[in-house]
């Protein structure tokens, strides 16, 4: 498994801790995402601690849809949970900002920088157009222009952006902005969100994508995140086996089309 790329808990949406450690270890992981709800469902430093037992890396640690920017009563609840975790985990948390509910997008923006604002280690992600229960940026331009807002790192979610106009121009000019990369495919004539299939399986350009990525000088992982309903009937173990070969062959070309064949 390349070093670089990493398996989220999310590809295995249903699954708890438990099994979650249990099928990293029959695959071979030693690279993964954490989900911060089932973190807590065994409790910040006992996650931390099993992690540590089985020796994984932490790429990232990753939550969505967790309070509306027009309201602030949860907020502080909210925070403190990031920051729980932040003591124990010294990992880019990739958040979405939530919905706007009333607030028009530049009102919102201001909410997410205050709502952030005791954080660390924050990385905001761009989500799809159809998913604005979960966050108010849905475009890579929309979400670097809020990550530099906020004084926030940027995750990009190749599933959502790839057949946007400015994918390319905006991935080479967030140099030091994108600190972690979510992969997965995509089946054109899907009506279902989500929808995320294995890479390879559907009709996102992903060799070209990452080629994008890589050229634009980011360094961190790149995470398989897949969920959906073609996931689901797989399984999580087949369906997570065949996205790390594939993605270990789509990261292999890429660095050695860049005349870079080491492993990084």
């Amino acid at each position: 498994m390349h070093p670089r790329l990493s398996v989220s808990a999310v590809s295995s949406w249903q699954q708890d801790f438990d099994r979650d450690l249990a099928l990293w270890e029959r695959l071979g992981v030693g690279h993964v995402g954490l989900s911060l709800r089932k973190c807590e469902s065994v409790g910040i430093e006992r996650a931390a601690q099993r992690i540590r037992d089985a020796g994984l890396r932490v790429s990232n640690i990753g939550e969505c849809g967790w309070c509306r920017m027009d309201d602030r009563a949860p907020w502080r609840s909210q925070q403190q949970r990031l920051l729980d975790a932040q003591q124990v985990f010294d990992v880019p948390f990739v958040l979405t900002t939530g919905p706007a509910g009333e607030l028009d997008w530049m009102d919102a923006a201001t909410a997410f920088t205050e709502f952030v604002q005791p954080l660390r280690n924050v990385a905001v992600e761009n989500t799809s157009p159809l998913r604005v229960d979960l966050s108010f940026v849905t475009t890579l331009v929309d979400t670097f222009t809020l990550a530099r807002l906020a004084g926030v790192g940027a995750c990009v979610e190749l599933n959502s952006c790839w057949m946007e106009r400015a994918a390319e121009s905006s991935l080479v000019t967030s140099r030091g902005l994108v600190t972690h990369v979510q992969v997965s495919d995509w089946k054109i004539g899907s009506l279902c969100t989500p929808d995320r299939r294995v890479p390879g399986d559907g009709d996102i350009p992903l060799a070209r994508l990452l080629s994008f990525v890589i050229a634009s000088g980011y360094e961190g992982a790149f995470e398989i995140e897949m969920v959906g309903p073609a996931i689901e009937e797989e399984g999580y173990e087949r369906a997570i086996a065949r996205a790390i070969t594939v993605c270990d062959a789509l990261l292999a070309k890429a660095f050695a089309d860049r005349g870079d064949e080491t492993l990084h």
